[in-house]
């Protein structure tokens, strides 16, 4: 996961937290607020983690292209 997909999930998760305060305390704006902004910050990080599974995933299917025309070559 990128820097930004980290950070994204910290950040999210942090906010959960708070989120999870502020419902305990009957502070209904922000937890409304904070779970919105929590919810996108957990998604950027889904995000960012699919794109970096994609892009693994080509690299790998690119690497195994490369093998089999070297096989096929010699």
């Amino acid at each position: 996961m990128s820097g930004l997909g980290k950070w994204s999930l910290w950040v999210g998760l942090g906010l959960v937290v708070v989120t999870v305060v502020a419902r305990a305390l009957d502070l209904i704006p922000v937890t409304v607020i904070a779970a919105i902004l929590a919810l996108i910050a957990l998604g950027m990080a889904g995000y960012d983690w699919l794109y970096e599974a994609a892009e693994r995933s080509n690299l790998r299917r690119r690497a195994a292209k490369v093998a089999r025309e070297r096989e096929h070559d010699r």
